[in-house]
C-alpha cells in the first residue's frame, strides 16, 4: 500500500490506541504497560523500510488477542473473534 507520511502516522496511531485499549481491558495491563506494549507491537517504520506497514494486514484486536490468548484464540474464545462495540468505536 502506498500512503503519505501523514496517512501512515494516523493509521499507526489508531492501531496503537486499539492495541493498548485491548491490552488494558482484556490483558490486565496498566495504562503505562499497555502503551509500552503498543509501541513495541507497532514501532515506527521509516518510509523506505521494506514491507512498511505489513503489520496492518490484521487489525490491533487480532494482534492483541494473539498476545493474550495465543494462536487460534478464536477457537478457545469464540466470543473474542472480533472486538466489542467499545473497541470498534476507537476506529
Amino acid at each position: 500500500m502506498t500512503w503519505s507520511e501523514a496517512e501512515y502516522l494516523d493509521y499507526l496511531g489508531s492501531e496503537r490506541r486499539g492495541y493498548a485499549w485491548v491490552m488494558r481491558h482484556y490483558g490486565g495491563l496498566t495504562p503505562a504497560q499497555a502503551e509500552e506494549a503498543a509501541l513495541e507491537r507497532y514501532p515506527y517504520e521509516p518510509a523506505d523500510a521494506p514491507f512498511r506497514g505489513l503489520v496492518f494486514h490484521d487489525e490491533a484486536w487480532h494482534w492483541a488477542m494473539l498476545a493474550i490468548h495465543g494462536d487460534f484464540y478464536w477457537q478457545g474464545h469464540p466470543e473474542r473473534e472480533s472486538g466489542p462495540p467499545e473497541y470498534q468505536a476507537l476506529k
